[in-house]
């Protein structure tokens, strides 16, 4: 068996977070034409990040001042297994092509979110453009807490300041209101292009048009094959669950909780340095969940998180 090829791939983003950059391979290279992200091997006794840095200043001329682990893919081209590292870029200084020669045909900054106008792309990159439409920050709904209008006032001044990702949980509701509820969500989200996905139960999606289901880690651990929405993610606590949710290509998954939270404030939770342990080297975006609120953002990313999910400071 031949040895895996380790890769850095660079996730380049502009400042609002809307765009992306790819870049074209030149010719003479295998696969030539085709749109990847830029990057290139480790060389011996790099790291991904040294790695990364280096293949930047030499293919695009820049220097990376802000960069963080995303998620890692295995992937078997016909000359060789490839394990990309994907790193998100969200900052550098340079023009890109003006202080060095670009080593590729072309680059273009696309919409995350949208079909890209170019083609073709590298096989192993599909997964990447679709987490890349994902949502950085995910409301988990919590009606019980207050009740389920003031949650839906609450939900309106949120999707109307840019959310996009709502989790309906709200099991403890019973079965009516509890529907009646995911219907004025989905209604409401819909209207400003956002997504809900419904936790644990499928049924309930499909009857109020949900984008998805959120499984349990319960359900995660029966589950056989991906169930049949767009969006589908799942609830983990260790770093074996958020691996079986990316062998059956799950969108995202959960890891927490993070830090103490008010339904368990005598546990610690995870703490970060536990938090990147468990999510290293997984192959879908994580989510961190757990006593977070939308500042800690950023914090989260720099941990490897894809972004935060919260349940009461949204």
């Amino acid at each position: 068996m031949n040895a895996i090829v380790e890769v850095a791939a660079a996730v380049m983003l502009r400042a609002d977070g809307r765009q992306f950059l790819l870049a074209q391979r030149p010719p003479g290279k295998v696969y030539a034409g085709y749109w990847e992200f830029p990057g290139g091997k480790l060389e011996a006794g790099e790291t991904v990040r040294q790695a990364l840095i280096r293949e930047l200043q030499e293919e695009l001329g820049i220097t990376v001042t802000a960069c963080s682990p995303w998620l890692v893919r295995q992937f078997t081209y016909p000359h060789a297994t490839v394990r990309l590292n994907f790193w998100r870029v969200t900052a550098w200084t340079g023009e890109i092509g003006i202080t060095a020669p670009l080593e590729h045909s072309a680059v273009d900054w696309l919409e995350c979110g949208k079909s890209p106008p170019v083609a073709p792309i590298l096989p192993a990159n599909d997964p990447i453009l679709k987490a890349l439409a994902l949502p950085t920050t995910m409301a988990i709904t919590c009606a019980s807490e207050s009740s389920p209008d003031e949650q839906l006032a609450h939900l309106d001044e949120r999707l109307a300041t840019g959310l996009r990702l709502i989790q309906v949980r709200d099991k403890d509701l019973p079965a009516a209101e509890r529907a009646t509820f995911a219907a004025a969500v989905c209604q409401r989200a819909h209207r400003h292009g956002a997504w809900v996905v419904i936790n644990d139960d499928a049924a309930l999606a499909r009857e109020v048009s949900a984008d998805g289901v959120h499984l349990s880690s319960t359900a995660l651990a029966a589950c056989r094959e991906r169930p049949d929405f767009t969006w589908v993610g799942a609830s983990c606590h260790t770093a074996e669950e958020i691996s079986r949710a990316g062998e059956l290509a799950l969108d995202y998954a959960l890891l927490g909780p993070v830090l103490p939270t008010p339904s368990h404030p005598d546990s610690a939770g995870l703490g970060w340095p536990e938090f990147s342990r468990r999510m290293a080297n997984q192959p879908l975006p994580v989510f961190a969940l757990g006593g977070l609120n939308t500042a800690q953002l950023t914090l989260a990313q720099t941990q490897g998180a894809h972004g935060v999910a919260l349940m009461r400071q949204w």
